[in-house]
């Protein structure tokens, strides 16, 4: 037997027969890496497909179109509870439930099928930003450090026991974007380790405290219309938080004005917020309640993303201008 065809059998002794549930980007990283690892994928579960743009064209969702890559079975339930949805997974005989980011509440009858259960990859240290949107409102509270959890599912939202927990640091400048990046990352490996951990039967279960459980609300497109009386320390976390989507964004001469990069500047121009102070040659200096907040990076409806110094050289600007 040859070194190579030792390590493969190694590796089969260790893997599982999978279900694996997941809809967005943020899900395929943990579905590519649980193929690459070795386990038995036997069917993947995301939401319908649904038209898009003007033409309405199908479109699939990231981790179908993930899994058609690998040749995996997709199964794309309206309502995952229905007892024929339920009765199609009880075939499988899967040993776990991957579920990352899928998009819908599991029943009880669900939760029970597997010999491990389901386990949940979720992006944050839970208890802590439970809910559906962990990753931007860690960029907008100002967190300096969030993270993933992996857990084993319960009826409740969020609310199952902890297996493993990884930290992620946040970086100066970190945006809702490069955040969610980093922690499908994180996730993926996590997840795997977890996996690794219930087959050698090393996995430890620890409840929550769920006194100190905090819960996270949908990011809405409103949400990014910024409220100029807000200190200008708030408003730039809610810029990079909400980038890339929905964005922030303002009014100008009754146009919607997206800010993608700001920054903080010291000193206050005594003015009504959302005044435009001053027009320098690569930002626009703007009042709020607390503060000035200079806009760096901005996107007229109608016009490219572009630095604010580019903007200017085309769009005048003058000072006393008042946004929103």
């Amino acid at each position: 037997m040859t070194l190579r065809m030792k390590k493969r059998k190694k590796r089969d002794k260790k893997a599982m027969d999978l279900i694996f549930m997941g809809t967005p980007d943020f899900s395929v990283g943990t579905l590519e890496l649980l193929v690459q690892a070795g386990h038995k994928v036997s069917l993947v579960v995301t939401q319908p497909d649904k038209p898009k743009g003007r033409g309405k064209s199908i479109q699939f969702s990231p981790v179908k179109e993930a899994a058609l890559s690998h040749g995996l079975a997709v199964y794309q339930p309206k309502r995952i509870r229905e007892p024929e949805c339920i009765e199609h997974l009880r075939k499988y005989h899967a040993d776990a439930i991957v579920v990352v980011a899928f998009g819908q509440i599991l029943p009880k009858e669900i939760l029970e099928m597997p010999r491990y259960g389901c386990i949940n990859v979720h992006a944050s240290l839970l208890p802590k930003y439970r809910g559906a949107s962990p990753i931007q409102w860690a960029v907008i509270k100002g967190e300096p450090v969030t993270g993933v959890t992996t857990m084993r599912m319960d009826e409740g939202l969020d609310t199952g026991d902890i297996i493993l927990k990884e930290e992620v640091r946040l970086h100066d400048g970190e945006t809702g974007g490069s955040l969610f990046a980093r922690l499908a990352e994180t996730g993926a490996r996590l997840c795997r380790k977890t996996l690794e951990e219930l087959s050698k039967g090393t996995a430890s279960f620890t409840p929550q405290e769920h006194e100190k459980a905090t819960y996270t609300t949908m990011i809405k497109k409103q949400l990014g219309e910024i409220d100029w009386t807000k200190p200008a320390q708030e408003l730039e976390r809610l810029i990079r938080g909400l980038d890339p989507w929905p964005s922030a964004y303002t009014r100008l001469d009754g146009k919607t004005l997206k800010v993608w990069k700001a920054s903080v500047r010291e000193g206050t121009g005594g003015k009504k917020p959302g005044t435009v102070l001053t027009v320098g040659k690569d930002c626009l200096e703007v009042q709020t309640g607390d503060g000035i907040l200079a806009l760096l990076e901005i996107q007229l409806e109608g016009k490219k993303r572009m630095k604010a110094e580019a903007f200017l050289r085309g769009f005048e600007i003058a000072p006393g201008t008042e946004l929103g």
